[in-house]
Formats: structure tokens, C-alpha cells, sequence
């Protein structure tokens, strides 16, 4: 198994997927778009794993490599590859397939319920309480399955052609990668309805290993 996957930030990695793919020997690559690294050729993965960032997926002034991203994954997803995209490679992945991409109705940052949509393949729990970081959503590209939403009435992920999944959420949280998000994005945590305090977030630790639990029945299913 060829793992590849592609980093927005030096501060947000793979997390619990790490752990999930080295216990299942796999190669595991990644592409700095940070770092304007190059994009690699499709032959040489069978699993792209496209993770999150403080962007939006419409900033390509200030990040010019996104266009040439959303190509890829778009060619990924044409291509059978697995294909799995948190937070803002959820985005990504739906824009890549033609769904609108816009600010959500309330920022949701912290450890609060989704609940699975009717109809939808039994990926995740019913019910799984998981932590968001997020603003924007997107609405459910065409040929999509609508995965989950959350309380405010937000699209919390998609499956497509049963490759390809989107995750608004974070399954892959670890206490260092959370961590890593209440340091480098603090300025976030303003008083709104779904956004916690960091104390708040920490409160939550108990959550993670359920969400991994869950993250890896999830990548299981997928193989």
C-alpha cells in the first residue's frame, strides 16, 4: 500500500492516519505544498490523503499552488485512487467536483455531534461526537452520497463512487495535533455559539480515542 499525501501547513499532519497506515506497512509520501513542492505523478500512490489548513480553498493569490491541487485530486478521484479529505481537503475535494464551496452559517471549532444522514453508507457512527475546526462548507457534489451533518444544519461530509471520501471533521485528532490548532490558530477562538475556549477543547481528550476508533473503521473499510 503507496500512501501519499499532501500537507498545507507545517503544523497539521497526518495524525492518528500515521499510526493507522505504519501498522499496516505502508510507504508513506507527501507533497509540502506549503513548500511549493512539486505534485507527483498518479502512478506512483494508491492512497492520497488530503489534509487541512487554515485557507480557503478560493485563496490562490496567496496560495498559487491551489489550482493545480484541485487538478490533481480531481484526476485522483478520476483515476479509482482512494482518496480521503479532511477539513479543508474535504473542500478541496468537492470543488474538484464541481460543488460550491461558501462560508458556513457558524464557525465550528471544537468537540461538538454529528449525526449520519439517512441513506448514507454506514462509514461512521449514527451518532459520534468529533472535533471540528472549520468555517467554510460545501454543498454535495452531484453523483455524491451526503455523509453526516452537525446541529447547525452543516454538511459534514460526502462519499463518491465509494473511493473517495470527505470529511468536514477531524477522526485523526490527537492531543498533539489539537494542540498544534489552539496554538497556531488561537486568534479563532472568539465567543460564537459553536466555537469552544481552549480549555473547553481540552476537556474533550476523552473524545480521541473514540474518533480514532472510529477514523479506523473508517480507512478498514476502505481497503
Amino acid at each position: 500500500m503507496r500512501l501519499h499525501w499532501l500537507r498545507h501547513v507545517p503544523f497539521e499532519g497526518l495524525g492518528y492516519i500515521e499510526e493507522w497506515a505504519n501498522e499496516r506497512d505502508a510507504t508513506i509520501t507527501q507533497t509540502r505544498l506549503c513548500d511549493n513542492e512539486p505534485l507527483p505523478e498518479l502512478e506512483r500512490f494508491d492512497w492520497l490523503i488530503v489534509m487541512g489548513g487554515p485557507m480557503g480553498i478560493h485563496d490562490h493569490e496567496e496560495h498559487p499552488w491551489l489550482p493545480a491541487e484541485k487538478e490533481f485530486i480531481k484526476a485522483a478521484i478520476d483515476a479509482g485512487k482512494t482518496v480521503v479529505g479532511i477539513c479543508l481537503g474535504a473542500q478541496l475535494m468537492a470543488d474538484a467536483l464541481g460543488a460550491n464551496v461558501y462560508p458556513g452559517p457558524e464557525k465550528e471549532i471544537g468537540w461538538f455531534p454529528i449525526r449520519r444522514s439517512p441513506g448514507a453508507p454506514a462509514l461512521i457512527p449514527e451518532e459520534l461526537t468529533v472535533f471540528h475546526w472549520h468555517g467554510d462548507t460545501f454543498e454535495i457534489p452531484d453523483g455524491a452520497v451526503e455523509l453526516a451533518k452537525s446541529a447547525p444544519g452543516i454538511n459534514q461530509g460526502f462519499v463518491y463512487k465509494n473511493t473517495a471520501v470527505a470529511l468536514q471533521f477531524h477522526m485523526e485528532t490527537t492531543e498533539a495535533s489539537m494542540e498544534a490548532l489552539l496554538e497556531q490558530c488561537a486568534h479563532e477562538l472568539v465567543d460564537a455559539p459553536y466555537i469552544q475556549t481552549a480549555e473547553q477543547a481540552r476537556a474533550g481528550l476523552a473524545h480521541i480515542a473514540i474518533v480514532n476508533a472510529a477514523m479506523k473503521r473508517l480507512l478498514d473499510s476502505l481497503l
